[in-house]
C-alpha cells in the first residue's frame, strides 16, 4: 500500500470475524512526525522575507518617521532590557487579535501598507510575526534579523521601558 497524504499517513486495517481478531495489519508510514527544529524553521522562513540588519533599521528610522516598529518580546523583557525609542510592545501572543481591524482587540496604529518592522530578541519570534501579518495582507513588513540583541551588541540607544510602564510596581522614596 502506497501513503502518498501530504504530511504522513497512517493505515490501520483491523479485520474481525465472529467478534474474535483474525489479523492486525498496522502499515504505517512518516505516521509519527518529528518535533521540527524551531530554529532551523525560522531560518528557512527568513529567506523569503525582509530581513533587516541594524544598520539598515537605523537608515529607516531616520528616513521615515512614520515607521511603525513593533517589540514582540515578553513585557519582563522589555522591564529588564529596555526597548528601541519609538518602538510600540506588542506581545507576540496579540499580534493578529491587534492587528487585525476587525477585532475587538484592535490597534490603530497598524495600517495594510505601513512599513511594519517587527522585532524580538533574536530574530526568530519575528520572523514567524512577519510571516503570519502577510498571511493577514499586511504588504510592507520587515524584521530586525539579530532582533533586540543585536541592536544591544551595535551599541544602539536603549529606552528604559520600567520607568514609563504602568506595569512597574514603583515605591515612592521618601
Amino acid at each position: 500500500m502506497n501513503c502518498a497524504v501530504a504530511g504522513g499517513c497512517a493505515n490501520i486495517q483491523l479485520v474481525f470475524a465472529a467478534g474474535r481478531k483474525l489479523e492486525q495489519s498496522i502499515l504505517l508510514e512518516r505516521f509519527v512526525m518529528a518535533i521540527r527544529n524551531v530554529f532551523e524553521h525560522a531560518a528557512k522562513l527568513a529567506e523569503s522575507l525582509d530581513n533587516l540588519q541594524v544598520e539598515d533599521l537605523k537608515r529607516e528610522l531616520a528616513a521615515d518617521s512614520k515607521l511603525l516598529l513593533l517589540d514582540l518580546r515578553e513585557i519582563q523583557e522589555l522591564i529588564d532590557k529596555g526597548t528601541i525609542a519609538g518602538a510600540k510592545h506588542v506581545p507576540r501572543g496579540m499580534l493578529e487579535f491587534w492587528a487585525d481591524p476587525a477585532s475587538p482587540y484592535a490597534r490603530d496604529y497598524f495600517g495594510e501598507h505601513k512599513r511594519t518592522v517587527v522585532f524580538c530578541a533574536g530574530g526568530g519570534r519575528s520572523v514567524y510575526a512577519v510571516k503570519v501579518l502577510q498571511e493577514m495582507g499586511f504588504s510592507n513588513v520587515a524584521h530586525l534579523a539579530p532582533g533586540f540583541g543585536g541592536w544591544l551588541k551595535a551599541g544602539e540607544p536603549v529606552n528604559d521601558f520600567s520607568a514609563t510602564s504602568r506595569w512597574v510596581r514603583r515605591i515612592d522614596a521618601e
